[in-house]
C-alpha cells in the first residue's frame, strides 16, 4: 500500500507553522476549527454533487478529484485536532471483519443508545 498517507500527515505538520501567505494549510488552520470545518463541509458537499454527476455518465475524474479534496480537508481537521491518517487507519483496522450493523449497533450502546436492528433507530437506554 502506499505511503501517501503517512506523507501527507507529515508535509501537514510542517507546514502547519508556516505563515499563511506561504502555505494553504496554515492559511486554514488560522481559520481555527469552525473554518477548517467549513471547508470540509463544502467539499463534502462538492462530493456529493461529483457524484451524482458520475451516476449520470458524467464519468468519474471529478468523483476522484472531490474525493481526494473531501480527505485532504479531513486530514487538516485530524491535524487541527491533533490526530492523523494513521488513528483513522487504526479504527477501520479494528473494525476490519465485524458487521457493519454491529459496528454501528456497538457505537450506540457506548453513547448510552440502543439500535433496533431492524428499523436502525435509535433509543435511550
Amino acid at each position: 500500500m502506499s505511503d501517501v498517507l503517512q506523507r501527507l500527515d507529515a508535509a501537514l505538520a510542517e507546514r502547519r507553522g508556516a505563515g499563511p501567505d506561504e502555505s494553504y494549510v496554515a492559511a486554514l488552520h488560522q481559520t481555527g476549527l469552525d473554518g477548517i470545518l467549513r471547508k470540509v463541509g463544502e467539499e463534502a458537499v462538492e462530493l456529493l454533487l461529483a457524484a451524482k454527476q458520475a451516476e449520470g455518465g458524467a464519468g468519474s475524474a471529478a468523483l476522484i478529484r472531490e474525493t481526494a479534496d473531501l480527505w485532504f480537508h479531513c486530514m487538516v481537521m485530524l491535524s487541527h485536532l491533533g490526530a492523523d491518517s494513521g488513528d483513522v487507519l487504526a479504527e477501520l483496522e479494528r473494525r476490519f471483519g465485524i458487521s457493519g450493523h454491529a459496528e454501528k449497533a456497538s457505537r450506540a450502546t457506548r453513547a448510552g443508545k440502543q439500535t433496533d436492528t431492524h428499523t436502525g433507530k435509535q433509543a435511550e437506554k
